[in-house]
Parts: C-alpha cells; structure tokens; sequence
C-alpha cells in the first residue's frame, strides 16, 4: 500500500513541477487579421488558401495558392513546398486551416499560421478578394 502511495504522489510531483511533462509544442501561431496582413506584406512568405477550389475561384486573398486540404492528395502536394518558408494560411472560417496546419507540421513545416475567422474575418475587415 505505501509503494501504491509512493507511486502515486512520484507521479503527481513529476507532471505537476515546472519541467516535469512538457506540454506539446503548439504546430502553428493564430493570427488575427492585422497581425496576417503585417505578415502578407512580406513577399517571401506564401499565402496558402486550403479551401475548394469552388471557393477559391470565387474569390480569395491576392496572391493565395489553392490546395484543398480535403484533395486526397494535400499531403504530396504541400510536401512539395519549400519547409524552410512562412505560411500564412487559411480558409474560410479557420477550420480548415488549423487542420492543414496540423497536417503540415509532422511533414517538417515550422513557420505555419492560422488566420483567424479565415477568408471572411479578412473580408469582414474591409479587405477585398479577387477572381
């Protein structure tokens, strides 16, 4: 009983001090729409819109790649792209774009962002789309 107690409170001490259980690194930062367009003034970074492209061609964010992150072949496309690059990406309400962020992180992705509320947060703040 006071090896059960003993493990017990190791374990509790263990996960409950600074250093114990590292909690996992996050796979992407969230932007909101004017930290994204901070960000989108940047050439070098890539926008990548992860939405249909029905949706894309309805309108979308100037300068926006399309890969839908619902292709059966999202993976082998977005392992094509340069890793060592920031993506800003989206899709329409961020959904999406968390998912594709979390894809696209084990692939070796470190400078992935979530634009928050997605293309309609940035429409919503007056930006406007092209076709």
């Amino acid at each position: 009983m006071k090896t059960i107690a003993l493990l017990v409170t190791s374990l509790v001490l263990i996960f409950a001090l600074p250093g114990g259980a590292a909690e996992p690194k996050p796979t992407h930062q969230k932007l909101d729409v004017a930290q994204f367009e901070k960000l989108r003034s940047d050439k070098a970074n890539v926008l990548l819109d992860v939405r249909t492209k029905k949706e894309f061609e309805a309108g979308h964010i100037p300068g926006a790649i399309n890969i839908d992150i619902n292709s059966p072949d999202f993976s082998q496309k977005v392992a094509q792209l340069d890793k060592k690059k920031t993506y800003l990406v989206h899709c329409a309400v961020g959904r999406r774009s968390a998912t594709a962020c979390n894809r696209m992180a084990p692939l070796g992705f470190e400078h992935l962002t979530n634009l928050e509320g997605g293309y309609n947060a940035w429409i919503k703040a007056g930006h406007q789309g092209e076709k």
